[in-house]
């Protein structure tokens, strides 16, 4: 019995301080997670959905995006295969992640289902390069990361909507949310320092090709083409947009020797 109590408190103890290294990791996901997931809540209930599915579909979908694509897909006429073409190629870049985390996740029993489910792409950026603490169970950390995470969307997505549902002023426009959501994503994209000008003609490959897309196949239908197309293309196009992001870093980095060269011959000259 002792021997028991002994090993189940050992136990909890190694869950405990993976808690304790996960949380403060996650702190800034939660914010913008409740925020979006009750946006995204919100959206369905104006949709006269009730709450149980925004939280069961965040719970059971877990793909942020899709998620608000979904609503749109849900109210339209029933097409079962260019949904699940829609879910492939916006969620298409999992497919990357698990491939990155074969080797971090290996030999995890039976957490790897929950953390392969789980992943998503605040997840994958703060597993893939977290440092385990000495003392922390690897497994655990990585667990506890993915389960509070998800859990900060779907209470986001629930609390969303039982407020949507119950709004008493005109919610007409909120759909905008999403378009708002990939316009920001978008402006980071082109904005960004760390992208340069790889970001900026990536951004402007998406722009054209949904341009295009949009004109040979009409709103109903140019989604789908458009994402394959820009797959292709960056898959193509990947050699020469890689040589882009490494020219870039080697003029910022010859810009900073340059720097610290002039701020020490000035040094010398005031000496």
């Amino acid at each position: 019995m002792q021997d028991e109590r002994g090993g189940a408190m050992a136990g909890r103890g190694v869950r405990v301080r993976a808690l304790k290294a996960a949380f403060p990791l996650t702190v800034p996901i939660a914010l913008g997670f409740l925020f979006l997931g009750c946006s995204y809540g919100m959206l369905m209930g104006t949709k006269g959905f009730s709450f149980v599915w925004p939280m069961c579909m965040s719970a059971f979908i877990f793909a942020g995006s899709m998620e608000f694509v979904t609503v749109n897909l849900l109210l339209s006429a029933f097409n079962p295969l260019a949904a699940f073409l829609l879910a492939l190629m916006v969620n298409a870049r999992h497919l990357f992640y698990g491939l990155s985390m074969l080797g971090r996740f290996r030999g995890l029993g039976w957490k790897r289902p929950l953390l392969i489910f789980g992943m998503c792409d605040e997840t994958f950026a703060v597993n893939s390069s977290v440092h385990v603490p000495e003392g922390v169970d690897r497994g655990w950390l990585y667990l506890w990361v993915t389960l509070l995470n998800q859990s900060y969307w779907v209470t986001g997505a629930t609390l969303g909507g039982i407020l949507g549902a119950n709004l008493p002023f005109d919610t007409s426009g909120l759909e905008f949310v999403l378009t708002a959501m990939f316009l920001v994503i978008f402006l980071e994209q082109w904005m960004g320092s760390d992208t340069g000008r790889r970001g900026r003609i990536s951004a402007l490959i998406g722009v054209g090709v949904s341009v295009a897309c949009l004109a040979l196949f009409g709103s109903d239908g140019f989604m789908i083409p458009a994402m394959a197309a820009m797959i292709v293309l960056f898959v193509l196009l990947r050699p020469w947009l890689d040589d882009l992001a490494t020219g870039a870093a080697a003029d910022v980095a010859d810009d900073t020797d340059n720097t610290d060269g002039n701020g020490a011959e000035g040094k010398e000259r005031v000496r």
